[in-house]
């Protein structure tokens, strides 16, 4: 599961730049999230794969800043900074599909599978290839920063189908965290919900979230993760979505947990 663990890169629009770029404006990623291009961190990949062009000039750093009145263009094609309405959608992702705007192997992504109407929209997270469930999609890379946040201390509920006898003692103990191979995991609250043989279905909520954790933390504990379904992302819930149906979240909603988020 690559999920919450995916953030962009630092917030702060200081820091070393490009000779001859301007000392004032944004950072180049931050601008291309905010005009919902990509996320930060893909931002940065297609700014080093020379993409970008700042004023008709090959952006060559991540740094470069864009100030009121640049022209940017990615492959050729002029980006402004929105001015649609921002907008969430809940995506219930169906395992085997990337969470990403171009895989490098080829393999189907969530972008290629959404309605063309909905327009470019970013991920709020990640879910990794064989995961499925809750998937949050903005309009605005912006809002999809704030919401990825750990400050917000959101909760990340998943239901999970495991080979594998738990202990109840152990999971439980994972509420005080764990270290694996020198990784240090936050507090993770885990409970057997049935047994079938030699599989179990149980329920795993986290608020920190980082690379494969779950299925890194129950490897450990000797359950091999066959199934994983995030059900809910903060106050969103998976509820009855059907799988790889798309639903946006109510403005009037929108509105009052980005407040509560702020």
């Amino acid at each position: 599961m690559t999920d919450p663990a995916d953030h962009d890169t630092d917030d702060q629009d200081t820091g070393d730049q490009e000779p001859g770029a301007k000392a004032q404006g944004e950072r180049i990623a931050k601008f291309l999230a905010r005009a919902g291009v990509a996320s930060r961190r893909d931002a940065e990949v297609i700014v080093s794969e020379k993409r970008v062009r700042l004023n008709n000039a090959v952006v060559t750093h991540p740094a470069t800043f864009v100030a009121d009145g640049d022209i940017v263009t990615v492959d050729g094609k002029p980006v402004g900074v929105q001015r649609e309405r921002t907008r969430l959608f809940r995506y219930h992702k169906p395992e085997g599909l990337m969470v990403t705007h171009k895989d490098p192997q080829g393999r189907p992504t969530v972008f290629e599978k959404l309605p063309a109407a909905m327009g470019r929209v970013v991920s709020v997270g990640r879910l990794d290839l064989n995961s499925e469930g809750l998937l949050l999609l903005t309009n605005d890379g912006a809002l999809a920063r704030q919401l990825e946040l750990p400050a917000n201390a959101w909760t990340r509920r998943y239901r999970v189908r495991a080979f594998g006898a738990p202990d109840s003692a152990e999971l439980a103990a994972l509420i005080n965290g764990i270290t694996i191979e020198g990784e240090r995991y936050g507090p993770i609250e885990a409970g057997l919900d049935s047994r079938k043989g030699d599989n179990v279905w149980l329920t795993v909520a986290l608020k920190e979230g980082k690379n494969r954790e779950v299925r890194k933390v129950l490897a450990h504990l000797g359950l091999q993760v066959s199934r994983l379904i995030r059900v809910a992302y903060g106050p969103f819930q998976l509820g009855t979505l059907p799988r790889g149906a798309v639903e946006e979240v109510a403005p009037k909603v929108l509105r009052e947990q980005i407040k509560l988020a702020s």
